[in-house]
């Protein structure tokens, strides 16, 4: 039973993720700007770590004072080792390697005399534009805002040594300039040229030191799962309060005198933040805008393919004679987009019905629901709000549509719709044909473009029937009821059917394996957490069932041990596109059966989330999606095991590397390309 209950820490396991992360940026093999880009994920995704997850680190570590070592020491000294290995990266590698192709970034060093002058007007006629002075010792200091980037000032004056914080106006202006001086390329922080003006904004003191500063909050909205009025009105409301909240983490550079740290942490009461020495810059996520960038120093395209055919007229009667899947990054998203876009323009169009997680900021279906409702089509819209950190965005996406016409829907109380569906129905005859999308990702053209995901387009009734019945219930706003869960029984919808029948497959892959029959699963996943759906793959390993399992994120499951998890092998992978669609292949003696949906194997998403998981019915896409599982299972290139502690392990032995997203992009362009 002890041997059951075995789990990694998830945290610990998402930083072995976002040391995976950290990997790519010292690797020489990737192009040198693909390699600042990783370095700006890895710091975006530490900042979210610090406003999402570390508030509830130190709340368990509260209620836990006794564990030895405590999860949040060990969480601080995983993050310690991580950002001297970012700044090593950053320092003795990639600033190296583009001053070989002549692109100088200035790093914590003088600034070159033959740029003073372009500095100097670059400061007068741009940045001073936006500097405001926080003095330490006014009887009420300014806030200080979420990462938001300071520079805290040491001064001497007649009346004595005081200290004042000017703010780097990152959010105002790009955070790098770039300037040519004798045919090199020098990029610079604007922290810089402010620290290089410091003498004119304070011209009655001596600049005894300058050092950068900021300060990360705690990113939870105080939402009640029951609450009476407008939710659209709540949420606003807290997303205001959002970058005022408690500070869970104060980054300052090596240098700062402990004086002036205590100053600091007295004046803005940050004992209870972590206090991190870090670089002399922060917020390195502004590396995703680095300046300049020369083709030969990023990945070769790879224009995606279209999947529609040219000579097509309409897109409904293609979905009509045969299912197909849109596999993005590597074939267009204009396919959805098209699917959108000519139900808001067919006449014999009636009704749209759609879900919307995470909408695109300029998004095109938005716009096309906005058309359809103008066109006199009957639209719905289920607008999800509680998705973190676009939340306002989706609140002003629903307004517009509503003022559109846009019947919007909107959070269910206690609940996320995390599902990705759309539903088209078309009259004909006085008869409505039903058109769907199952995807796996958001319906957003944005993030198409970086993310791999699959979308299903369907006209098959058993699928669409069930569809019907979904947007029904999601109209009610509440949460199923007992009598309602077994309404659905092609569809795998969390909240009614999902982990019972992912159970049931399981069960039988084992009673495959004591039988002697071939059974086998195949999983991927962003994220492996949930202790029941864990248990079960313990309990199929036990059975004799082999369980490879792609986890890009956090996985709580611990493969390799003797007598519970001999049979389970974990791998991750981090390459050119963040994986994100999720696979579910199970043997089934012979016949297989594969699944994709939108649910992670997370308590979030099985037990606080409407998801919609969907069986891939066509013999040919099956054998698609099969061969995508299989290519990612042998790459070699981008993979790495996890290991029994979560950590990272590379794969040795491998002459012939193997990048799998560089084999699915050629195995379906051949494939399908047009």
């Amino acid at each position: 039973m002890e041997l059951l209950q075995k789990r990694n820490d998830r945290d610990i396991s998402w930083l072995q993720f976002n040391g995976r992360v950290l990997e790519e940026a010292a690797r020489q093999d990737v192009p040198l700007l693909e390699r600042i880009n990783f370095l700006a994920i890895y710091s975006s995704n530490l900042d979210e770590f610090y406003r999402v997850r570390m508030p509830v680190i130190k709340a368990i570590g509260k209620l836990e004072a006794d564990t030895s070592p405590p999860v949040t020491e060990v969480v601080i000294e995983l993050i310690n080792q991580q950002q001297q290995q970012f700044g090593f990266i950053l320092r003795e590698q990639i600033i190296p390697a583009l001053r070989l192709e002549k692109i100088h970034l200035v790093y914590n060093e003088p600034v070159p005399e033959g740029l003073r002058a372009t500095l100097n007007a670059y400061f007068f006629d741009v940045l001073a534009a936006y500097i405001v002075l926080i003095p330490l010792d006014a009887e009420k200091p300014a806030f200080l805002e979420n990462n938001k980037l300071y520079m805290l000032v040491d001064l001497e004056q007649q009346t004595g040594r005081s200290a004042c914080i000017v703010n780097i106006p990152s959010d105002k202006v790009p955070r790098f300039l770039p300037t040519v001086y004798n045919g090199i390329t020098y990029v610079l922080f604007i922290d810089d040229i402010i620290r290089m003006h410091l003498d004119v904004i304070f011209t009655n003191a001596i600049i005894k030191g300058a050092y950068n500063i900021k300060i990360t909050r705690d990113a939870e909205l105080n939402l009640q799962d029951e609450y009476a009025g407008d939710i659209a009105v709540k949420i606003e409301e807290e997303i205001q309060k959002r970058d005022f909240g408690l500070a869970t983490r104060l980054l300052y550079p090596p240098d700062l005198p402990p004086v002036l740290l205590r100053t600091l942490i007295d004046t803005y009461g940050l004992q209870g933040a972590s206090t991190t020495s870090g670089g002399y810059y922060h917020n390195l996520k502004d590396f995703f805008s680095f300046p300049v960038r020369p083709a030969s120093l990023l990945y070769p395209p790879e224009p995606p393919f279209s999947m529609v055919p040219e000579e097509a007229v309409s897109l409904f009667e293609q979905v009509a004679e045969k299912d197909f899947i849109v596999h993005t990054p590597y074939a267009s998203y204009d396919a959805v987009l098209r699917f959108f876009n000519e139900a808001a323009l067919r006449p014999e169009v009636a009704e749209i019905y759609t879900t919307m997680y995470r909408v695109a900021r300029d998004s095109r279906i938005a716009n096309a629901l906005i058309t359809a409702a103008r066109n006199g089509k009957k639209v719905t819209a289920f607008v999800e709000l509680k998705a973190r950190f676009d939340e306002e965005n989706n609140i002003r996406w629903a307004k517009t549509m509503k003022a559109a016409g846009v019947k919007i829907i909107y959070s269910i109380p206690g609940l996320k719709v995390h599902a990705k569906v759309a539903l088209v129905r078309i009259s004909n005859e006085g008869r409505l044909k039903d058109y769907g999308l199952f995807s796996t990702g958001n319906f957003n053209e944005s993030s198409a473009r970086v993310y791999t995901d699959h979308i299903l387009f369907t006209a098959r009734p058993a699928l669409l029937r069930e569809l019907e019945l979904l947007f029904i219930f999601l109209a009610k706003r509440r949460k199923p009821h007992p009598e309602e869960r077994g309404i659905f029984n092609t569809l795998l919808v969390a909240q009614f059917n999902l982990q019972q029948a992912f159970l049931k497959l399981i069960d039988t892959e084992i009673a495959h394996a004591r039988e002697g029959r071939k059974a086998g699963i195949t999983i991927k996943l962003n994220n492996l957490e949930e202790e029941v759906m864990i248990a079960k793959l313990y309990e199929a390993s036990c059975a004799g069932v082999m369980v490879n399992l792609i986890v890009r994120g956090i996985c709580r499951i611990v493969p390799g041990v003797e007598n519970l998890s001999e049979r389970i092998k974990v791998k991750r992978i981090v390459d050119r596109y963040l994986e994100h669609g999720r696979i579910f292949l199970f043997e089934n003696n012979g016949n297989p059966q594969v699944f994709l949906g939108s649910a992670d194997w997370m308590n979030r998403n099985l037990y606080r989330r409407i998801e919609v998981c969907f069986p891939v019915l066509d013999p040919m896409l099956k054998k698609d999606l099969m061969t995508i599982l299989q290519m990612q299972w042998e790459d070699t290139a981008a993979a790495v095991w996890i290991g029994e502690a979560a950590q990272n392990i590379p794969l040795t032995g491998n002459k012939n590397d193997f990048r799998s997203q560089r084999g699915i992009y050629l195995y379906l362009k051949e494939k399908y390309g047009k």
